[in-house]
């Protein structure tokens, strides 16, 4: 997902050094100034030349900036067997909403699973990105501290209004959630729960020609990370606010979930609506991002996934007909798939 990190050495003077032989030379006034001057045309050359590779490496970064990525998204569901759907989903592809367009492309993309119900699901589909935007979501100068500070307070004011509005109605649904936002060329994942993103990028190493179909392989990169009360991090904040993890992986014997919205009835023994939060730069290398309930991961494999969608797109199927057909391939109860590439 990130560049690998550029390593510098430095090698220190050693002053321990013994010097053999020294050759003392020197210089007359009229010599030493000649090679004073020589230096100095030297040194202006090389700061031309370096001041010319600096400014090709701006223009360079201001074209990749200025590049423009389509994006195509589209969702399916199926609520199987179950007698209603509790998924709910977003597909925004300008994602301004009542606030001024300003500079910067926005897009928006989420999948909401519910639990015990389909409220928790719909209250966060309604409102988290609303939130999310009024908490600061930079409009003119992507700043990225700024954009992931805006999304945790729009999980928090989102899970806070929730609890008022399922308190006063008097349910208790819940729902995990898997976002992303798309800032210019800058892209935000930010999940609670189980949902996952799961982005597919070809290699730099492979090509075309390594492959007898021609097509090189994509990497499926799992963009999130799961939440639930088995995991060791997430029991001990559980255990430290009271609440209790039994051996079937469930707190309080019942939710297998840690972060979700809502739940109310778990909020004191730990279930939080905190997100995990990512961000990268979309490049050439980036081709789709998929994300999906636990329904959708319970029997397909990222790697699976991404192998699926791309035999699919090479045959020259719609965004809608790989969304269906992705589904459709499934045998779960319940699926929700949405699905964009650039």
């Amino acid at each position: 997902m990130h560049p690998y990190p550029g390593h510098s050495v430095l090698y220190p003077h050693n002053s321990n050094l013994k010097r053999e032989n020294p050759i003392i030379i020197e210089e007359s006034n009229s010599e030493s100034k000649r090679r004073k001057t020589e230096a100095e045309v030297l040194t202006s050359e090389e700061s031309k030349r370096h001041d010319s590779g600096t400014e090709e490496k701006k223009q360079k970064q201001q074209q990749i900036a200025e590049k423009e990525f389509k994006i195509e998204a589209n969702a399916a569901e199926d609520k199987g067997s179950r007698h209603s759907m509790e998924d709910a989903w977003v597909v925004l592809l300008d994602a301004s909403l009542d606030s001024p367009p300003g500079k910067l492309r926005c897009a928006h993309f989420a999948i909401y699973d519910g639990h015990g119900g389909r409220l928790a699901a719909e209250y966060a589909q309604k409102n988290l990105h609303k939130n999310v935007v009024s908490s600061g979501l930079p409009r003119e100068l992507l700043d990225v501290k700024a954009a992931k500070k805006a999304i945790l307070d729009g999980f928090q004011k989102t899970d806070q209004s929730l609890l008022q509005e399922s308190t006063s109605g008097g349910w208790q649904d819940g729902a995990t959630a898997v976002c992303v936002w798309v800032l210019g060329q800058k892209v935000f994942i930010a999940n609670i729960g189980d949902a996952k993103a799961v982005l597919a990028r070809s290699s730099i190493i492979d090509g075309p020609q390594n492959h007898p179909d021609g097509v090189s392989p994509l990497k499926a990169i799992v963009l999130t990370r799961e939440h639930k009360a088995i995991y060791p991090q997430e029991r001990a904040r559980i255990q430290k606010a009271g609440g209790s993890v039994s051996s079937n992986g469930r707190l309080q014997g019942r939710l297998e979930v840690s972060r979700a919205f809502g739940d109310r009835q778990f909020k004191k023994v730990g279930v939080v609506a905190t997100p995990d939060i990512h961000s990268f730069d979309l490049t050439d290398r980036e081709h789709f991002i998929i994300l999906g309930c636990d329904g959708l991961w319970g029997v397909f494999g990222p790697s699976d996934a991404v192998e699926f969608v791309q035999k699919l797109l090479k045959e020259g199927l719609t965004v809608a007909a790989v969304s269906r057909l992705s589904y459709d391939h499934q045998f779960m109860e319940v699926l929700t798939l949405l699905f964009f590439y650039f």
